[in-house]
């Protein structure tokens, strides 16, 4: 290895230690109590040099945010080869719990408790696309839905069906975060949770028989109605 490949890896080390270390702390101290020396007090370094990796707090925000956005989107992409849009949404809310449970200072970070920053030109690159925006991917999955009728009426909205299913899991994460172990109630295990979540959600949403073109059946079945109504009529006369 050449000094400078040691050098370079040198320096991404002392930036993993950074990221990992300030994680922690605005996971359990939050955003405003976390200054960039106490980054510096927990991995034994002086503080210039946090600086000589992030110029101030926002920006170590946004890196450690984005960073793990996309560690979130890793683990739900390879959802996307499930041709069946409603077992794809089923699927992606037990990734997403796995997610939470799995990396809970992640989690905390991302959504329990976020710092107000406007995004930067890096996140906004990532919005709308399903292959790098989570919120993308769930709201392309009920707009497949909607389009093969299996969403009853009154919620055929992608945006509204995204945004219900967010905060189904969501409370299902962030409750097994906050309260897990919690001696007061006789929990479930959280597979259980999740999935009776889930399922009673996409049974209130999903038309009946949850098949492609489920709404189109009915509506097939009153124009035959008609027609045998109407041979009948011509029989008689």
């Amino acid at each position: 290895m050449s000094s400078a490949d040691r050098r370079a890896r040198e320096r991404q080390e002392v930036r993993d230690k950074i990221l990992n270390a300030a994680r922690d702390l605005f996971a359990t101290q939050g955003f405003e109590a976390v200054t960039l020396r106490k980054v510096a007090e927990a991995i034994e370094y002086a503080p210039a040099a946090i600086y000589g990796h992030f110029k101030d707090k926002e920006e170590l925000v946004r890196t450690l945010c984005l960073a793990d956005f996309d560690e979130l989107v890793r683990n739900i992409i390879p959802l996307a080869e499930i041709g069946d849009p409603i077992e794809r949404i089923r699927r992606l809310g037990h990734a997403y719990v796995r997610f939470a449970i799995t990396h809970p200072n992640h989690y905390r970070l991302m959504f329990m408790y976020r710092a107000q920053l406007e995004p930067d030109e890096d996140a906004l690159a990532r919005k709308d696309d399903p292959h790098r925006d989570g919120y993308a991917f769930v709201r392309h999955a009920a707009t497949q839905a909607i389009a093969e009728g299996r969403i009853r009426e009154p919620w055929c909205d992608a945006e509204l069906l995204a945004q219900t299913f967010w905060a189904g899991v969501h409370g299902v994460a962030s409750i097994e975060i906050a309260f897990k172990g919690d001696p007061w109630i006789e929990w479930r295990s959280i597979e259980a949770r999740t999935e009776s979540m889930i399922g009673a959600l996409l049974a209130g949403l999903c038309e009946p028989g949850g098949g492609p073109k489920a709404r189109k059946k009915p509506m097939a079945r009153r124009g035959a109605v008609k027609a045998r109504s109407a041979t009948s009529k011509g029989a008689r006369r």
